[in-house]
């Protein structure tokens, strides 16, 4: 039997009512090394980018944006391209 809390979550009333501890259960679980939570997700880079205020023609910047998503990777692509990277 399950009673809401008052946060809206799940309480489990009965152990033997819990969910099956499936192999997919065990891979979104939190891993902790001592106190220490390992992130999940992409590792980091070995050389990162930096977050950088630049100021661009508006419509330099209209028309990167308008190449849709991943516009500033495209930026970047074109600045090395420029800087013979």
């Amino acid at each position: 039997m399950q009673t809401k809390k008052p946060g809206g979550e799940n309480e489990w009333v009965d152990p033997d009512e819990a969910p099956p501890l499936t192999r997919e259960w065990f891979e979104r679980a939190d891993l902790y090394r001592g106190d220490n939570l390992v992130r999940r997700g992409r590792p980091k880079s070995v050389s990162p980018k930096q977050a950088v205020n630049l100021r661009l023609d508006a419509d330099v910047l209209e028309y990167f944006r308008n190449t849709g998503p991943g516009w500033q990777s495209r930026i970047n692509e074109a600045l090395r391209k420029a800087a013979g990277l």
